[in-house]
């Protein structure tokens, strides 16, 4: 999947670059002064007619299309209709343009488009044709530019092509559907020897013999052959044609070879084998490509040290080496790099400090040097980056102390780079880095988007300017360092804000009330901190929070006064463990919470959380154990009241949380009966009601939770015969400890009076909802994330015979 996501977005992003420049191949220019035959005039027209959309509907490009047909009109001369180019010399029509002109149908070989036999140039690209290329292309004995892009074609490429031995440029890209075999391909090979530009991206050329491009025209200047399914390996003699430009063979992920240590092809401006099985070390001879501007060369196998001849590429705008085994340190040549605005370095294995000499690429608008080895400090020459916009260093081993307050440059973020970077859109100095001291206020100069600094040693007080930043902020993340002091009321303006974290710190006081002005806010975590505060009813205006955590705080008070049933609708993870709340548990709160009641039908896929623009984390407590959310999936459901002060009974109106995963009420002082209704909990997967005062027998319709794989009721008044069956047989004795009325399995104490069989009711309860042992055991042998997937399904579709057989292909056979 993560192939498939890079390549579609190179993809789309070269399909762009070469569709919007203004190539000969596809601009034609009409002329009003000639007058083309009747014949061919009729024949345009009747091509018109059968494969234009009708007036009714209109194709999938309609919204983006010229209207060039409109033109096309009997009795005009067709000379000069939209898209037609005819002979200066004569009345015959040579060029014809009608891309993006809402075509459809099958062109057949006896096609009136082929009564044009002095045709040069045909552009027939974004269109809908939906049907196989025709043989009857190979009949325009004077083609020189053929361009089928996009147009929904399918089958065979037809070996007739391989007989316009006057093509210069030919474009298959984007036809899916369209495949190439070895034979067609040498044909094409051994008798297009004029050709310029050869582009078949998308094009399926599995079952192509690379030795078959042993002969391409040396004249070529193009050569695409993006996700064409290329296996095996790439021979030498593609990077020597004397003529090639630009090289393109991204997303062939078996596609294997390595670059020539001499010989390159000198006037290669554009080089890209990024997704694809190349690898080996560089060598210094990549100087020769005196004039390339692109290099792509990520998520290949490429190792050893970057060159230190990189830094004669001064022609090159983008480079990127990321999700390769690079090691080393960076050269210093690299500085050389004066027209560089790209660069992308990240998942390498690179070490050493960042060169001072890095300030000398002041074109630089994004560069990524994250998750690599470095250390050390970033150089005050950076400062020079005037047109930076994204910046992301976190996933080093920065270790060097940084004091901010005296701007002694001594680790990752000095005051000069708050004050300077004025474009800087996203700045990520978390994770491993150790930076120290306090945030300057020049960081407020920033119009950030994206900032986060996480997982450091950073101390004082949050800087009330941030609030300047609230127009444009979308994530701010200062969790885990060592801010004090109270948080400033400076979110007014907060429109933009999707996810707000401190977690971790020692923060003071009260929450700031201007936080329900951030109506797109998604992630609230102030957890792990000392704030002392009442239940923000407050929050219930933010109509998009879905994660809440303020867990390990001071918060004190009542649960109770809710304005409204639908309070926290779209609340998916709940965790005020850990303070000082007391007081009933009303049915209001859960009644609110929609989004663990009831689930969307397009929430069936695996989504995230914040997938759009930042890659949101939290740590929960699930199944007993502190584990770190990487990535929060939108099904994720957990509710944790755990270790506070309430009381009374435990409402059974939590009964209809049917999409709740976690519940944990522990530690409280809840008393009555656990409510039968919890067995209606069908995807939970961990209860703990443990250290609380409950009364009464364990309800059997308990045994209806299939999915369950955590059970602590300990340290209760339980009595009675525990149930027996299912989940129930898997736990042991420490889920039941401290309840001197239990007896039954797995307890030694046995009962002296035996259960009558289960009620007609409560075998219903078990099986109508879609639940047996084979969905019990999806959970065990899936793992976490595709269990909770698993579960969703089974419990919408009522119906999981079909899943639990595939699941059990799937699964269980790893």
């Amino acid at each position: 999947m993560g192939c498939l996501i890079i390549c579609l977005s190179q993809l789309f992003f070269l399909v762009f670059l070469w569709h919007s420049q203004p190539t000969s191949s596809s601009s034609f220019s009409s002329s009003s002064t000639l007058s083309c035959s009747q014949e061919q005039s009729s024949a345009l027209l009747k091509f018109k007619q059968l494969h234009s959309y009708p007036t009714s509907s209109s194709s999938k490009y309609s919204d983006d299309c010229d209207q060039k047909k409109e033109s096309w009109k009997e009795g005009r001369d067709c000379c000069s209709w939209d898209g037609v180019t005819c002979d200066t010399m004569g009345r015959d029509v040579i060029g014809l343009d009608l891309s993006c002109s809402e075509l459809q149908g099958t062109i057949h070989s006896n096609s009136s488009l082929f009564l044009l036999p002095n045709l040069q140039q045909l552009n027939l690209a974004f269109n809908c044709f939906s049907s196989p290329i025709s043989s009857g292309f190979g009949q325009f004995a004077k083609l020189e530019k053929l361009d089928l892009s996009s147009s929904q074609f399918s089958g065979q490429v037809p070996h007739e092509l391989s007989k316009l031995s006057k093509l210069s440029s030919l474009d298959h890209s984007g036809n899916k559907q369209v495949s190439l075999n070895t034979s067609v391909m040498r044909r094409l090979v051994q008798n297009l020897t004029k050709l310029r530009e050869l582009r078949l991206d998308g094009v399926q050329m599995s079952l192509v013999l690379l030795d078959s491009l042993m002969n391409l025209s040396s004249s070529l200047t193009v050569l695409s052959l993006n996700g064409c399914g290329l296996h095996g390996n790439l021979l030498y003699n593609i990077f020597r044609l004397p003529n090639l430009r630009e090289l393109s063979l991204i997303c062939n992920p078996e596609l294997r070879g390595a670059f020539p240590t001499t010989n390159w092809s000198n006037p290669l401006m554009f080089l890209d084998v990024s997704t694809t099985g190349f690898s080996g070390p560089l060598s210094n001879s990549i100087d020769n490509l005196k004039f390339l501007n692109h290099l792509g060369l990520s998520q290949c196998n490429f190792n050893g040290l970057i060159p230190a001849s990189f830094g004669n590429l001064t022609q090159i705008t983008e480079l990127d080496l990321s999700g390769n085994n690079f090691v080393g340190e960076l050269p210093s040549s690299l500085s050389n790099l004066k027209n560089l605005s790209f660069l992308n370095l990240r998942c390498n294995k690179l070490s050493g400090s960042i060169p001072e000499s890095f300030g000398n690429l002041t074109k630089v608008t994004y560069c990524y040097l994250s998750s690599n080895s470095f250390i050390g400090h970033i150089p005050s020459s950076l400062s020079n980056l005037k047109d930076l916009t994204f910046l992301d260093l976190g996933g080093n081993n920065f270790e060097d102390t940084l004091d901010l307050s005296n701007n002694r440059i001594k680790g990752q973020v000095p005051k000069w780079m708050f004050k300077e970077l004025g474009n800087l859109k996203s700045l990520n100095l978390s994770s491993n880095n150790k930076l120290t001291g306090e945030i300057p206020s020049s960081i407020c100069n920033l119009t950030l988007q994206i900032l986060d600094i996480s997982f450091n040693n950073l101390t004082g007080m949050i800087p009330r300017c941030l609030g300047y930043l609230s127009d444009f902020l979308l994530v701010m993340d200062f969790r885990t360092n060592r801010f004090h002091g109270t948080i400033p009321e400076m979110f007014a303006k907060c429109k933009s804000l999707r996810t707000l974290v401190f977690n971790h710190n020692q923060l003071e006081g009260s929450l700031p009330q201007s936080l329900v002005n951030c109506k797109k806010l998604e992630v609230l975590d102030f957890g792990n901190n000392k704030i002392t505060d009442s239940f923000p009813y407050w929050l219930e205006a933010l109509p998009k929070l879905q994660v809440l955590v303020l867990r390990c705080n001071r918060f004190y008070g009542q649960i109770e006064d809710f304005k409204t049933n639908s309070s926290f609708a779209m609340l998916r993870i709940i965790d005020l463990s850990q303070n000082n709340f007391m007081g009933h548990l009303t049915s209001n709160f859960f009644e609110g919470l929609k989004a663990i009641k009831t689930v969307n039908e397009n929430e069936v896929s695996l989504k995230y959380i914040g997938e759009d623009y930042y890659q949101d984390s939290v740590m929960v407590v699930w199944k007993g154990h502190e584990r770190m959310l990487e990535r929060i999936l939108t099904i994720f459901t957990t509710i944790d009241l755990s270790c506070n002060k309430f009381h009374g009974k435990i409402p059974k109106v939590l009964g209809k949380l049917q999409f709740l995963r976690e519940l944990n009420l522990s530690h409280n002082s809840l008393t009555g009966y656990i409510p039968s209704s919890l067995g209606n909990l069908l995807l939970l997967e961990s209860l703990d009601l443990s250290s609380n005062m409950l009364n009464g027998s364990i309800p059997m319709q308990l045994t209806s939770l299939t999915f369950l794989a955590v059970l602590n009721l300990s340290q209760n008044k339980l009595i009675g015969p525990i149930p027996q069956g299912l989940q129930f047989n898997t736990f042991q004795n420490n889920s039941y400890i401290g309840n001197k009325g239990l007896c039954g399995f797995p307890l030694s104490k046995k009962c002296r009076i035996v259960e009558p069989p289960s009620s007609e009711e409560d075998n219903d309860l078990k099986f109508t909802s879609g639940f047996g042992w084979k969905a019990v055991m999806m959970g065990y042998g899936c793992g976490f994330v595709y269990g909770i997937a698993m579960g969703y399904l089974v419990s919408k579709s009522r119906k999981p015979q079909w899943l639990v057989s595939l699941v059990g292909i799937s699964c269980f056979q790893v």
